[in-house]
């Protein structure tokens, strides 16, 4: 101890009980060529950058949850290779060969009455439009977001029972009509597929699992563009085919918010406290 020494030269102020000195400066011993020994101050060395706090990773999460994965939503995701690679077939293929396989998927009412399955099935492995087209996109972050709420099955339930009722309740009618000699012999043959049908549905089934603040903005917006479509009648059969389709995945509701919460009661996904779906 020097007692000599000035608080200013302690670092420390009067009046002030209790204080301690600031920690020394750590130096470290030179040896200059020549000889003699200089103290150099040594700097503590820099610790690791903090890491990315819990909301950018729950903003990753949630990024990473609207797109298909082959564990968390293997239905949405095999089916979207399958139609990639249809869609790359319609793109880059012999144009005759996929005019022959896009005849036989349609859903007219001649394959209807022949093979109905068949063409059922084969019709929902193509996309009208081609992979750039909307219904490609809004297929992929829907159908995620269904089955991550209630399962590949019973997404894979919705889309389906939206395509089969929506192509029907279009086509037998005209089907009626031929038969009653109100339409021509040729509408029995036309060029219909597409995922669109299954795509309504399960927008509809989804719109029930939502919060009601997304809820009924996503039904107005969807309302708007359907009457839209049905005033402007570009296509007769897909403009009511849509909004049947859509009706139907609303009809699903009911079932979906059981099956979406264990042990069958009231789901909480009605009012939005449910997320993703957990076997």
């Amino acid at each position: 101890m020097h007692p000599e020494r000035t608080r200013e030269q302690a670092g420390l102020l009067d009046g002030i009980p209790r204080q301690r000195p600031t920690a020394p400066e750590r130096t470290a011993d030179v040896a200059p060529e020549g000889g003699g020994i200089t103290r150099t101050p040594v700097t503590a060395a820099a610790g690791p950058e903090p890491a990315a706090g819990p909301g950018v990773r729950a903003c990753l999460r949630r990024a990473a949850g609207l797109v298909p994965t082959p564990v968390g939503t293997p239905f949405t995701f095999g089916y979207t290779l399958l139609l990639l690679l249809t869609s790359l077939y319609m793109e880059f293929g012999d144009p005759d060969t996929v005019r022959t396989l896009l005849e036989g998927s349609s859903t007219d009412v001649q394959h209807l009455t022949r093979t109905p399955v068949l063409v059922l099935v084969a019709s929902a492995l193509w996309i009208a439009g081609g992979i750039s087209s909307p219904w490609a996109v809004g297929f992929v972050f829907v159908l995620t977001a269904l089955e991550r709420r209630v399962g590949g099955l019973r997404a894979a339930g919705v889309f389906l029972l939206g395509h089969v009722v929506a192509t029907l309740v279009t086509e037998v009618p005209v089907g009626v009509s031929v038969a009653a000699g109100q339409l021509p012999d040729s509408s029995l043959h036309r060029l219909d597929y597409g995922i669109s049908f299954g795509l309504m549905a399960s927008v509809g089934a989804l719109a029930g699992l939502l919060p009601p603040l997304l809820r009924w903005p996503m039904l107005g917006v969807m309302a708007v563009l359907l009457t839209q479509d049905l005033l402007d009648m570009a296509d007769p059969l897909a403009s009511w085919g849509h909004p049947t389709a859509l009706v139907v995945g609303v009809v699903c509701w009911p079932v979906l918010r059981r099956a979406a919460r264990p042990g069958g009661g009231p789901s909480a996904v009605a009012d939005g406290q449910l997320g993703p779906y957990g076997p």
